[in-house]
């Protein structure tokens, strides 16, 4: 039998037994159980498919399990502090948690540690991915939310410390939630705060494109896919359903519920600390402090289902199932090597114990010279040439010269019509 397209992924808090649990979306029944410790919030996250990864709760290591291997003990990463939130991007080839008020960015396919990024001021409190991979955004309790471009972050030249590429400051007090919308680098991102707002920004330009205020403090949010809704998880315990295609939408509103859109879910008796839709949009998931985590029909706003849990809800998410979660027999494509803690490790220091690393492929073969330094090798060769010894002396050497001369010019001209086409594809007005 076929596994089901959609699932759910849930953990929380107090439970002994499991750390994570896998339900059909469908029918609420119990799927899968993951073993070994608490995750914390905002950690939870799938990696190419073939692992499930959270942090543990209050320590600095992130739970490993392979996905399709039903209850069985976690691996472990050890980290350089307590992991607050983690995310991985959706290639599985880059790994970035909050540790403390930095970010560690590691490489996946090699272990090694690309970047640790001190730009916050206080602890990082959310992390994501966009659904490309080109960029990542953080939150923090300095009020601050950061977008950064993960092809700067991963340039490796240490005299030059990586800087976002917007800084999104209109909050003022610290950030609980954010989520990334789709299509990549042109997505809009919202951001939750105990200031009682949400706040929607388009991440190409960093620009303020809603502010909605709340009478509570809002713990998380997200969108539809098709971004028709924002829903926002009270501290109350109610969750807000706030329209985007209202005729009436201004930049800055305070939530009312009406019959455009705007409206309340209610069952909820504590904070809603996370939120999820469904891939058609008609479903909507909570997890909540009052230890359930409740399933809603989002055209009725009915709860349709409620999963009781052993603690404070810490993640819930819908997610596609991986294509092995349901295979037992089956087995990641690659093991668990090691991961590394220190900036720039050299191979040596990567084996220290208790590390371990996804290697997820072999992208460490030496690259490609580009056209430009083909182009500098060849001149080098043409300056060698007043050295009788490297072609010989009299026509041969002119012919030869010639030669290297016109093979360096196409070479340039091809270097500097690429550079132009990648120029006019940044600077080309979205």
């Amino acid at each position: 039998m076929a596994g089901p397209l959609e699932v759910i992924v849930s953990s929380d808090s107090g439970s002994q037994l499991w750390n994570c649990t896998v339900f059909d979306l469908h029918s609420g029944s119990s799927l899968l159980s993951y073993r070994g410790g608490n995750s914390a919030a905002r950690t939870l996250s799938v990696l190419s498919g073939d692992y499930l990864l959270s942090a543990q709760l209050g320590k600095n290591f992130i739970n490993v399990w392979e996905i399709q291997r039903k209850d069985q003990l976690q691996q472990k990463i050890v980290c350089p502090g307590v992991v607050m939130c983690l995310t991985t991007s959706p290639d599985g080839l880059f790994l970035a948690a909050g540790v403390s008020d930095a970010i560690y960015l590691w490489e996946v396919c090699t272990g090694k540690l690309l970047s640790v990024l001190s730009r916050h001021y206080q602890d990082v409190t959310c992390l994501k991915f966009t659904d490309d991979g080109s960029h990542f955004v953080s939150g923090a309790k300095d009020n601050l939310a950061l977008v950064w471009s993960l092809s700067s972050v991963i340039q490796l030249d240490s005299s030059h410390a990586p800087e976002p590429r917007h800084v999104l400051s209109r909050h003022s007090l610290p950030i609980t939630d954010l989520h990334c919308g789709l299509m990549g680098a042109q997505a809009r991102v919202a951001t939750a705060s105990l200031d009682q707002t949400v706040k929607v920004w388009e991440l190409s330009s960093g620009e303020l494109l809603l502010s909605v205020l709340f009478d509570v403090e809002i713990m998380s949010v997200t969108f539809d896919s098709c971004e028709y809704f924002l829903f926002c998880g009270g501290s109350d315990g109610n969750i807000f359903q706030v329209s985007l295609c209202s005729q009436n939408l201004s930049r800055e509103k305070s939530f009312q519920s009406d019959s455009e859109g705007n409206q309340v879910y209610k069952g909820h008796r504590n904070l809603v600390t996370c939120l999820s839709v469904s891939m058609d949009g008609t479903l909507l998931l909570s997890g909540s402090h009052d230890e359930t985590v409740r399933l809603w029909d989002v055209q009725s706003k009915q709860s349709i289902r409620c999963l009781s849990h052993k603690g404070p809800v810490t993640n819930a998410v819908i997610m596609a199932a991986p294509a092995n979660m349901f295979l037992p027999d089956s087995r990641p494509t690659v093991p668990l090597p090691r991961f590394s803690r220190h900036l720039l490790a050299s191979d040596a220091d990567s084996g220290e114990s208790g590390e371990v690393c996804v290697r997820l492929g072999l992208h460490t073969q030496d690259e490609e010279e580009t056209y430009l330094q083909k182009a500098d090798k060849l001149n080098s060769l043409m300056n060698a040439v007043t050295d009788k010894s490297v072609f010989g002396d009299g026509e041969n050497t002119k012919v030869r010269v010639a030669e290297l001369e016109e093979e360096v010019q196409t070479l340039k001209k091809v270097n500097k019509d690429l550079y132009d086409f990648s120029s006019q594809l940044l600077t080309k007005p979205t």
